[in-house]
């Protein structure tokens, strides 16, 4: 079949294999100063080390004439881009090293000046926010839909984003996220034609869809429905370094000379060659193989999905299929024990006690990411030998009365269309530290964001609700970790001053 076809994973293995002198940064020079220093300290564990990391470093260079610029390639990464462009259906393709944070961060500086307004679902990624922050942009917020089997908030209505439109023509975009985090989403043809009908980019933060559009059954990508610029997470569903990610575009309503420009602010003037490597060498691993590469896991999930109906433990696993207008993805298995004999947080734990480790919990749900590889390694034999043991262990427990209130739902979840809100950086206010229960209509000094997954709850300047004290106090209690709150306990939250006219 030949040699994969990987040409900046090449460059860096013709570079290294030449024995190069190195008088350049980085300081490990290839690994030469790392194995020198060990062997100098010459024990067991400084040995070890050096082991497992000088392989690594033989291809973690800087920019040279052997190795191309990221921020202007020319060379082995302008090829490599272009490959992956081919490969998802865009017109050109940026690889990222920061992650889709920094994709999100370009579109939105790319697409907005200070005081531009864009429509933005109301459930995003902090890396959105803080786009708008940097960008001194206004967001129109969209209502999520909720969907009625799980309670879990998806993408706006097509309804309400063409409101939106209608409502806000000065609107540089619409930004949607599409999966959300547990493989959740719609497809997006008529969102892209709503946009496109007003001239309207549509950005889309697919972190979660990397592997969208590989499979007849994997829900399609946002770029091949149509939208200008996605955002994907290569490192979340396939075998990518971690942050590395991908930013596709298509189309002439998003100007790729400013998304470039605006990449080459955020991301590192000293990106990671490996992490380049290794999106290069994943989009040509999906190149050779195409669907045979998630054929075998896909069986092996909807197997596990039957074992799980027909064992009649205490859970159930969430349904998957691509429906009209709903996809979900059917490598994210979604856990619960609609018992209440366990929360997702619990569950989570008590996989974890038996080597099984989830991506996330929340209140009700576990959720568990599927590999290609979950047969070759056994991975899915475990996981079941872990339920069967959970499954012993609690199925004499007590039984709690399952709430769907207490699902992990992220965002006060208000009717309609917001007005414009400012995230424009300003002088920073004055403000105080009190009880939680004391913060009730006034506005927040702090962003407070449940982690995972990373969505904010509540923007400095937004006012506490009795909504979001509930929802802070229940998340507190059932075991979620808080970024962005200096009190990760919770028990204290910071208010801004408010001057008196």
């Amino acid at each position: 079949m030949g040699r994969l076809q990987a040409p900046l994973f090449e460059a860096l293995m013709r570079h290294a294999q030449s024995s190069p002198a190195s008088f350049h940064v980085p300081g490990h020079h290839n690994g030469a100063a790392l194995l020198h220093a060990l062997h100098t300290i010459d024990t067991e564990d400084a040995l070890d080390i050096g082991k497992q990391l000088s392989a690594i470093m033989r291809l973690d260079v800087t920019e040279l004439s052997s190795t191309d610029d990221l921020h202007h390639p020319e060379g082995a990464i302008l090829a490599a881009q272009r490959l992956a462009a081919r490969c998802y259906g865009a017109e050109e393709t940026c690889f990222l090293v920061g992650g889709s944070t920094s994709g999100n961060l370009a579109m939105i500086l790319a697409v907005c000046v200070p005081g531009d307004i864009i429509i933005v679902q109301r459930n995003v990624h902090k890396s959105v926010i803080n786009g708008m922050k940097l960008a001194g942009a206004k967001a129109v917020f969209l209502t999520p839909h909720i969907d009625s089997s799980t309670g879990l908030s998806t993408i706006p209505s097509l309804e309400q984003v063409k409101q939106a439109l209608h409502q806000y023509p000065q609107a540089k975009g619409v930004f949607l996220t599409n999966p959300n985090y547990y493989g959740m989403g719609v497809k997006l043809d008529a969102y892209v034609e709503a946009c496109h009908a007003q001239g309207k980019p549509l950005l889309i933060d697919e972190a979660h869809g990397a592997h969208y559009g590989m499979h007849p059954d994997l829900p399609t990508s946002a770029i091949q429905a149509g939208a200008d610029g996605v955002v994907q997470s290569t490192h979340k569903t396939l075998p990518a370094l971690t942050m590395g990610a991908m930013l596709h575009m298509q189309g002439k309503l998003l100007d790729r000379r400013r998304v470039r420009e605006a990449l080459a602010m955020v991301q590192s003037s000293s990106p990671s060659f490996p992490i380049m490597a290794s999106l290069d060498i994943s989009r040509a691993i999906v190149d050779r193989l195409g669907d045979n590469l998630f054929h075998t896991a896909i069986e092996a999930v909807h197997s596990f999905r039957n074992w799980v109906k027909e064992s009649k433990m205490i859970f159930t696993v969430g349904e998957t299929g691509l429906h009209t207008d709903k996809q979900t993805d059917p490598l994210r298995l979604i856990l619960t024990v609609p018992s209440g004999k366990l929360t997702g947080f619990e569950l989570h734990r008590e996989l974890e006690k038996r080597g099984c480790w989830a991506e996330m919990s929340d209140p009700l749900y576990t959720v568990l990411v599927i590999g290609p590889h979950v047969c070759a390694d056994g991975a899915i034999s475990r996981l079941k030998d872990a339920l069967k043991d959970i499954h012993q262990t609690y199925v004499y427990a007590e039984c709690r009365e399952p709430n769907r209130q207490e699902q992990t739902e992220l965002v006060d979840l208000s009717e309609g269309i917001s007005e414009p809100v400012s995230f424009a950086r300003a002088k920073e206010q004055t403000s105080r530290r009190v009880p939680l229960y004391e913060a009730l209509h006034h506005p927040s000094a702090e962003m407070i964001i449940p982690y995972p997954p990373g969505i904010p709850l509540l923007y400095p300047g937004e006012r506490f609700t009795d909504r979001h004290l509930a929802d802070i106090r229940r998340l507190s209690g059932a075991g979620a970790r808080f970024q962005g709150a200096e009190d990760s306990t919770m028990d204290t939250v910071a208010i801004l001053i408010e001057e008196k006219c």
